[in-house]
Parts: C-alpha cells; structure tokens; sequence
C-alpha cells in the first residue's frame, strides 16, 4: 500500500476549511512548514482514517474536533497492487465510510464494508504493521511505555519475524514451542502461582494444608504421650522423696540440731553483751582523758597569747595617737586651701556677669544692624516663591505628554504618507482634446484642461457638452481606505487629548512650556539662593533678631578690661584647686592611718580582754593550771583500769554471727522439709488426676494413628513437588532452547539493519532483546552500553534504522506499508541528520517514506518529493 493524496476539512485548527497534500509519490516525500502549520493534525487524520471507525468517538477522533464543533473529514488516495482507491471517513454528523475505485470511479463499499476494506490494508489495525511504522511526534519506540501498548508491538515484531523466517519454525519450535511452554505454563498454573507459590483452592494447596493440618494433630498428641509419660515418672520420683521426708528419725535429728543451735546462740549472745558493755566503758574513759589533755594545752597556749597581746597593745596606743595629730594639721590646711577657693570662686563669677551684660548689649547692637537686611531678604524671596507657584500653575496648563509631538508628527507624516498612497492607487482620467473641442468636458462645472491628469474615487460624471453625461466608478473596496481613517481618528483623538488643533499649535503650547520652565527655574535658583534652609527659618531668623535688638543697653565699661580681669580671675581660681588637690592626698592618707590606728588598737584589746576572761584572775592563774594538769593524771587513770577489763573479754570472745547462722539454718532446713512434703503431697495429687484422665482417652493410640496419617498425606506432597519441579525445568529448558535461537530469530532485521547502521556508525555492534524484539544495548570500541542510557539523538536514530529494517522485511513479506515519520529527527545533529537522510534514501528504493518536520532549513538537505498543502473544498456528496 502507498499513499498518493491526503486531505481532510474541519479538523482541528482547520475549523470550517478544507487542506489538500497531493502528489505523494513513491520514495521519499518531505512536508516541511513552521509550527502550528498542522503536519501533525495531517498524520493523526491520517492515523484516525485507517485505525478509528467513523461511528465511533474514541479520543482519538474527539481530539480532530476543532473547538467550534462540526464534523471532521478525512480522505486519502492509495495505491495497491490490485489498483487504486480512495478511502473517506466522516465522524460525528452525517457520519460516514466509503470507498471509490478511482480507476472506474465506482462506489466499491461504503459504511461496514469500507471498514472491513481499510481494515484489510493494515492488517491489525494499530497492533499490525502500519501501527509500527508510523512514528509520532516526540515517541521513539524505544522509551518506556504501558505493558499493553509493548506486548502489542513485540506480538507484531514476532509475526513479521517468524513470516520471513521460515527456518526458525523447525530449528526452535517457533509456534509449536510456544504451544509447547503455554501447554507446561498452563499445568504449572494449575499448581502454583506465578511467583512459584502453591496456587489458592489448587489440588497441590490442599494436599499442604491436609499435611499442615496433620502434623499439627499429631504434634499436639505426641505432646500429650510425652506429658503422659513425664507425669509417670514425676509419680515415682514425688512418692520416693515423700518416704524419705517422713523418716522418723531424720525428723528426731532435726530437732536435736535445732536444740544443739539454740543454746550456743544464747551463750554467744551473753557474752556479745559483756564484751560491748566493756568497749563502751573503755570508750567513755578515752574521750574524758583527750577532753582532759585539749583543756591543758588550750588554758596554756591561752596564757601564753595573753602575753604577747599585752605588748601590742602598747605600742597600738602609741601609733593612735601619733595618726590623730597627723589628721589634725591636715584638717586645717584644707580648711584654709577650701576658703582660698571659695574666695576666688566669687570674684570669678562677679566679673563674669559683668562680661555679660556687656556681650549682651554689643549683641543688641549687632542685630539691630543685621533685622534690616534680614527683612529686605525675606521680601525678596517671597517674591520668588510666588514666581515659583505662578509659574507651576502656568506649566500645569502648557505642559504636554513626553514625545507628545513627536508622536504627532509622527501621525502626519503616516497621513501624509498614506494619502499620497492612495492618490498613486486611484484611477485617474485624463482628456486629449480634438482640434477645436477644448473645453467641452467638464466635472461639476469644473472645465477639464487638455492633457491634464485627475484622479478620483468612488465614481466622478464627465459633463460632455452636446454628448451628454459620462459616469466612471472606481469600485475599490471598502477597506482600502481603512488605514486612512483609522490614523485620521487616531490624529484628532491626540490634537483634543493636548488641547490643541494643529501641529504647529503643539509645538507653540511647547515651547511657551519651556520658556515658562526656564523663567521657573531661575525664581527657584534665587529662592535657594535668598532662603537656602526655607522662608519660615528666614522669618525665625528675623524674630530672633528683633528679640536680641529690643535689650539694647548702655556700655559702661571697658569689655576688653573686663576680660583680662575674668582670665586673671580664672588662673586664681585654678590655682586655688590645685592647691585643695594637693592637700587632700596628705588628708586621706591621715584619715585611712587614724582609721587603721584606731581598729588595730580596738581588735587587740577586745582578744584579750576575751583571753583574760577566759584565764581569770592573774593571781588564781597558776593554781587554775595545777587543777587541769590533776584531772589529766586522773583520766589517765580510769582509762588503763578500763582497757585492762576489757582485754580478757577481747580474747575469750565467741563468734554470734556463726551461732546465730547455724541456729537459722537448723530452723530452716525442718521448715524446709515440712513444707517440701506438703508440696509434694498435692503434686501427687495432681498427678494421680492427670494420669487416670488421660489414660481413659487412649492417647497413645490416636496419636500413631495421626503418624499414619502424617506419612501419607507428606507422601501425596511429595509428589505434587516433584511434578512441579519437573514442569518448571520443562519450561526452563524450553525458554533457554529458544533463547539459543535468538540470533537466527533476529537475523533478517539485523541484516536489513547493518548497512543502515554502517552509515551512520563506525565500528559499532547492537544486541537485541529477545524478549521486546528491540534494540538493547550497542558495542562500540570495546565497550557496551544500554540503550537507555545513550543520548536523545542517538537513541531516535536507531529508533528509525530498525522502523526501516522491519519496514523492508514487510515489503519482502508482500505487504508493503508507507513509513511516516511526524518530527521523528529532532536530536540529531547536522552531521549525524545527513547521514540519515542517505539512510532514508537507501530504504526508499522500493518503499515509500512520508517525512514531516518543522526544521525547514535542515530538511532541505533531505531532497525528495517535497509535498505543499493547499486549500481544498470537499465535493457536495
């Protein structure tokens, strides 16, 4: 099949028009044209045509829709080998089918029957050859894309594969492998699932759950045997313990050793009391001998001090005294250095306000001079300000819109322009006289000169005086002077937005602007000049001088004389300061020695007044220390009595820890043994319920029934294992035997695809996916890489080289089928996009090749049958 026309009306950005494509020819066929020219509109009309009804309104037909509404139609002429024919689709209102022999020009099938018909030229619809030959726009083939949409081209990519390669059908298996390994997927599905697990309700799932269920009952009664069995013996063991327990004589021992353990206790105990008595007395005995010793030696050291205080406190009387006379001598001189300032101080301050009053009275002087000019100033520049203000209100009136005139003028020129336009466009006429006929013509009563040219519009009427009337229409069309009015509004809309009536008026309005600017300009110079800081700090300024002139006093002395008696007043004040600085150094000194003096003196004669009342009397003092040093030897005393009682005691003690233990252990060992026995007289009791209770339901019995039971259904298992391990490596060798195969498989295409890669490619290798038919990864310098992660343009070329190596293989196969390609080259660059171009050639000498891009200047070099859309009007029917 190959096209020769296309065309198609009311579809999508082609609302209420019709497009023709004609003269599609065999080879190459290129239509280049900018974006949204509508190529791709042309091939998804084209896809809707062949692969969607004209009943129905899949997505695919909604998308031809245009947003006006209206019926999409779509017709393309082709060429087949038993003639040609021209299909036509109508959706949505007035829906319809047909085909037309061209040769005969007869109505060969229209409705189903034309569906059936376009239905036999593709074979498949979108899952057969032409749906894997015509690549949209922005989709290579290669990108991800949903499972279905890949299974679909893989099932095609088999046919094509197993149509022309007759060989592989006996080599592999080809069909018959496939019913072969769907025959073993079909048994392994009845047992397990796809991830290999037993399958839900399945025979092989019910003989595990019997299994699992059996080995849980036979788990549950084996427990039960051995609880049986373990209870049995626990009986035997309790009833031979339980004899040994209730002995008589071991209980008679028992109580013995209890006796035996009682009495050391208390031996022990009697004499713990005596030794603790002892250590305490001995105890009390050492703290009344080391009391006694610390009162010696504190009453000795204490006497000792009291001396050495005494001597302090001598010459600390001494140093008191000596800090009082220092600190008096410096109290005077500060006291007579204080009224020297003072003295100066006053002085200072006196002729200070004498130089005061005298400024003051100079400064009235000053600012009576100064209020005149000030007041002459503040006059002038309120005469500006008002210059200023009268001249803002003058511009607010004259000042135009920036490049206002300009624009203006602009406009004119344009009307100038298009009248003179016009006037060149306007037919004119023009009267040659006769000898003697002058004058005889005229318009309007207008004579019309001899040779002279006029124009007109619309119609004129010739007056021909004893011919009659002459009337000539210029029937130009309406729109021809639109322009013109169009910029004649614009012009009178600017004169009356400026308030002007002509151009020149404009540019008078806008020169008397800028007079008025510069005339401004200078009146805001000269009010900066006049009032720098503003006219409120001009008429502050001559407030205060006022003020200041109004105080005006009579100078009656000299202020340069009052003055130098101010300096000389200053330096004696200083000079007093200085002196108070340097005497009150030698008065704090004075002031911190006294304080020193006075606290040294008061802390030695309070300690020893604390030592002497400690000592007491100097007379009774050494009878006091002979009383101490007689306590001592008496403590000492007491003491050695005390640690000679206790010594024996020490030496003869008995251990009442090891007693007490012995007793504890003795009491514990019977309390144990009573206790144990009556334990073990209620585990016997338990025990005897247990073993009656499961003796009369005959576990043992059940239980290697369960065993029985166990073994066959594991048995059963077994064999559903084997059975699936078997299936499983059936159709593992099965897949690894055609895997085997896959080059052979895969041998047409890529011999129809090497002298397609050679052109584009050095040294380069490519591996196909036996599972998706595709390229998957290519060798080149040693070194292999997925497809995936090769670049956009490379990916998109080989995503068109192997589109044409299946391409050849259907026209071997006898069902040859156009290759349109809408925007497929749009990553490849200008060296690699030639060389594709020869490829597109190569392929092109016994296939058709439909090519659509917007790259205009890169296709040029692609050559072929370039293709034009025209305008097209379908026929009535």
């Amino acid at each position: 099949m190959k096209l020769t026309a296309l065309r198609l009306h009311n579809v999508k950005r082609f609302a209420g028009r019709g497009v023709a494509i004609e003269g599609i020819g065999d080879g190459v066929n290129v239509l280049t044209a900018a974006n949204e020219h509508g190529k791709s509109t042309c091939f998804e009309a084209l896809h809707a045509l062949f692969f969607h009804p004209h009943t129905g309104t899949a997505s695919g037909v909604q998308m031809l829709r245009p947003y006006s509404g209206g019926s999409p139609l779509v017709e393309a002429d082709i060429s087949t080998a038993s003639g040609r024919y021209r299909l036509t689709k109508q959706y949505y209102s007035g829906k319809r089918a047909s085909v037309v022999d061209l040769e005969t020009s007869r109505l060969i099938a229209q409705a189903d029957e034309a569906e059936a018909f376009i239905g036999e030229l593709i074979r498949g619809g979108t899952a057969g050859p032409a749906g894997l030959l015509w690549v949209r726009q922005g989709l290579t083939g290669i990108e991800k894309r949903s499972k279905s949409e890949e299974e679909g081209d893989k099932r095609v990519r088999e046919s094509l594969l197993t149509s022309v390669q007759g060989e592989v059908e006996a080599l592999t298996g080809g069909r018959r492998m496939a019913e072969v390994i769907a025959a073993c997927e079909e048994e392994l599905n009845r047992l397990v699932t796809a991830t290999g697990r037993p399958k839900t309700g399945g025979p092989y799932q019910a003989a595990l759950e019997a299994q699992q269920r059996l080995t849980e009952q036979a788990h549950i009664l084996g427990a039960e045997v051995t609880a049986l069995r373990e209870a049995l013996d626990r009986r035997r063991q309790t009833l031979v313990r339980l004899a040994e327990l209730d002995n008589a004589e071991e209980a008679a021992q028992r109580q013995q050793a209890i006796s035996a353990a009682e009495d050391a206790f208390e031996a022990a105990k009697s004499h713990s009391d005596a030794l603790k008595a002892a250590e305490a007395e001995a105890a009390l005995a050492s703290n009344r001998h080391t009391a006694a010793a610390d009162a010696l030696s504190a009453y000795r050291a204490a006497q000792q001090r009291a001396a050495e205080l005494e001597g302090q406190l001598a010459q600390a009387m001494t140093q008191r005294d000596a800090a009082t006379e220092r600190r008096a001598a410096a109290l005077a001189d500060s006291e007579r250095a204080s009224a020297a300032v003072a003295a100066a101080e006053l002085a200072e301050q006196e002729t200070r306000d004498l130089l005061t009053r005298l400024d003051a009275a100079l400064a009235a002087r000053a600012a009576a001079e100064q209020v005149r000019d000030m007041r002459t100033r503040l006059e002038q520049a309120e005469a500006a300000r008002q210059q200023v203000e009268d001249g803002d209100a003058a511009l607010a009136l004259l000042t135009l819109p920036a490049n206002a005139v300009e624009q203006l003028q602009a406009l004119e020129i344009d009307l100038v322009r298009l009248r003179a336009a016009q006037a060149a466009t306007l037919p004119t006429l023009r009267m040659d006289y006769a000898d003697g006929k002058s004058g005889t013509v005229s318009i309007a009563d207008d004579t019309v000169a001899d040779g002279e040219d006029r124009g007109f519009a619309g119609s004129v009427r010739l007056d021909i005086a004893g011919v009659g009337t002459l009337t000539l229409r210029s029937n130009r069309p309406p729109q021809a002077d639109q322009a013109i009015e169009t910029t004649e509004r614009k012009h009178k809309e600017m004169l009356a937005s400026l308030g002007v009536n002509s151009l020149d008026a404009a540019r008078q309005k806008q020169s008397q602007a800028q007079a008025t600017t510069r005339e401004r300009d200078l009146a805001v110079q000269r009010l900066g000049d006049l009032a720098p800081k503003g006219i409120q700090h001009v008429r502050d300024e001559v407030a205060r001088l006022d003020s200041i002139s109004a105080g005006a006093l009579e100078l009656k002395a000299d202020p340069e004389q009052v003055r130098t008696s101010l300096a000389t007043a200053t330096a004696e004040v200083a000079s007093s300061r200085n002196a108070v600085r340097e005497i009150q150094p030698r008065r704090a000194q004075a002031d911190q020695a006294l304080v020193e003096a006075q606290t040294s003196h008061a802390t030695i004669d309070a300690t020893l007044k604390g030592l002497d009342a400690t000592l007491g009397p100097i007379a009774s003092r050494g009878e006091r220390e002979a009383q101490l040093r007689a306590a001592l030897d008496q403590q000492q005393a007491a003491l050695d009595a005390a640690t000679a009682r206790l010594a024996p005691l020490r030496s003869a003690a008995h251990d009442l820890a090891s007693a007490e233990a012995t007793l504890r252990r003795t009491r514990s060992v019977d309390s144990a043994a009573n206790q144990e026995a009556a334990q073990l007289r209620v585990v016997l009791a338990e025990l005897n319920g247990q073993i009656r209770t499961q003796s009369d339901e005959a576990v043992e019995e059940a239980w290697l029934e369960a065993r029985d039971a166990l073994a066959a259904a594991s048995e059963r298992v077994q064999r559903f294992e084997t059975e699936v391990a078997v299936l499983d490596r059936l159709r593992k060798t099965l897949v690894a035997a055609r895997s085997a195969a896959s080059d052979l498989y895969l041998k047409p295409v890529i011999t129809e695809l090497l002298p397609l890669i050679g052109l584009l490619f050095d040294d380069i290798s490519i591996t196909f996916d036996e599972n998706t038919l595709l390229p998957q990864s290519v060798r080149r310098k040693g070194q292999d890489e997925d497809v995936d992660r090769l670049s956009g343009g490379m990916r998109e070329q080989l995503s068109i080289l192997t589109r044409l190596a299946f391409g050849r293989l259907l026209a071997r196969d006898g069902r040859p089928a156009p290759v349109i390609l809408d925007d497929a080259l749009v990553y490849s660059d200008d060296d690699r996009i030639e060389r594709m171009f020869d490829a597109l050639h190569r392929q092109s000498r016994d296939q058709q090749i439909v090519v659509f891009s917007c790259r205009q200047r890169a296709f040029a070099k692609l050559g072929g049958n370039i293709l034009q859309m025209t305008d097209w009007t379908p026929s009535a029917s």
